[in-house]
């Protein structure tokens, strides 16, 4: 394993900062290795505005997805004549590349690769394999399963570390209700399997909790996975982009979800692992595993955000909640040297003052119009 990482590293050029080959060691270059580290040592701890470190990068690769759920890709958006990104426009997977190595110098540590679904993009497996070299990131990835089983042993053998997949409801009908496909919702239950089987560890299910659609699923999915090491989140119904008619009845909080699970099978709160963590983590009193619960709207968690998103044609977006974004394809492809991306990035992340569901608890009003899909950005 060490030596074939190492040969990746060779092949895909690891030294973050050696964009360029090194002549012979002179005083030039030491003084130009010593710049470079300096550079590193301060914008390694960049923080926005409200002091909050940049640590974890979304990183969307295609903007298509095979499902069409009702809260993130409505198909009477995005039915047969929507234009989805021309491949033209797309970040390549050496731009995407330059950019998460950019973004481990300012301080990324983790680096989730989002979509649409990514497993539709043709060669994912070789974009884990060059993210998977960068040295101190944790690599993870979306998905909604449906493809997983045909990927899962690949992608570990690339080099992803953990994955999460989105399910709804384990109940045919209603799953098909809230993903709108034809897909079974056993080929995402067989791909939650194969990533098990392939060593992904831990393996997530992210399931969206909307009132009258989905909650009598709660507890059917904390039970399914109860035990088997899987962990499954329950998401608040959130206002994300400007298409999946979001209404605050529709919203059922964390602690609702907490308590239909709780009543049955006791609950007690775990301590977070790391600052920035979003899920608030609640153990089984019997020892069989935990869950977690994301509470964006009743529990914004603003003050903690450590997350910036990379959209599949370059742009950058400071918070889920955007409404615009800005253009790294434009530099990537006007030859600018990986200094400049890394300094790009940094005056973007320390000029962050976005606060958005924080301000949406304030008003009960939108902070924000036009929010860009979340389909766009990933979740």
């Amino acid at each position: 394993m060490e030596a074939r990482t190492a040969g990746r590293r060779a092949i895909l050029g690891g030294d973050r900062c050696a964009d360029r080959e090194r002549p012979p060691c002179s005083l030039a270059v030491v003084a130009a290795h010593l710049r470079c580290r300096l550079v590193r040592d301060v914008v390694a701890d960049a923080r926005d505005v409200r002091g909050r470190p940049l640590r974890d990068l979304r990183i969307s690769v295609t903007d298509r997805c095979n499902f069409r759920c009702v809260y993130c890709m409505p198909r009477s958006e995005f039915g047969p004549d929507h234009e989805f990104l021309k491949t033209a426009k797309l970040l390549s997977f050496e731009e995407i590349d330059r950019v998460a190595r950019a973004a481990a110098d300012i301080g990324i540590r983790k680096v989730r690769l989002t979509g649409g679904e990514p497993l539709l993009r043709t060669g994912i497996v070789s974009l884990v394999e060059r993210l998977s070299a960068i040295d101190g990131i944790d690599l993870a990835m979306t998905t909604n399963g449906s493809l997983l089983g045909a990927h899962a042993a690949k992608l570990v053998d690339a080099g992803l570390g953990r994955v999460t997949v989105s399910l709804d409801s384990t109940d045919p009908a209603t799953f098909a209700r809230m993903s709108d496909t034809r897909v079974p919702v056993q080929s995402v239950l067989d791909g939650i399997d194969a990533a098990v089987d392939a060593g992904i560890s831990p393996v997530k299910v992210n399931v969206v909790v909307r009132r009258g659609v989905n909650e009598d699923s709660i507890l059917t999915l904390a039970e399914r996975f109860k035990g088997t090491g899987v962990v499954v989140r329950f998401i608040e119904y959130m206002d994300v982009g400007a298409t999946n008619r979001w209404e605050l009845s529709q919203v059922m909080d964390v602690q609702a979800i907490v308590q239909t699970i709780g009543r049955v099978h006791p609950l007690v709160r775990v301590e977070a692992v790391y600052d920035g963590e979003v899920a608030t983590r609640y153990r089984y009193l019997d020892g069989s595993g935990e869950i977690g619960v994301i509470g964006s709207v009743s529990e914004p968690f603003c003050g903690t955000c450590t997350r910036a998103r990379l959209s599949a044609d370059g742009k950058v977006y400071t918070c889920l909640f955007s409404s615009t974004g800005t253009d790294l394809r434009a530099l990537l492809r006007s030859g600018a040297s990986q200094d400049e991306l890394v300094s790009r990035l940094t005056a973007l992340w320390v000029r962050r003052d976005d606060r958005y569901s924080e301000l949406r608890a304030e008003t009960n009003e939108d902070p924000v119009r036009d929010r860009i899909e979340m389909s766009y950005i990933g979740g």
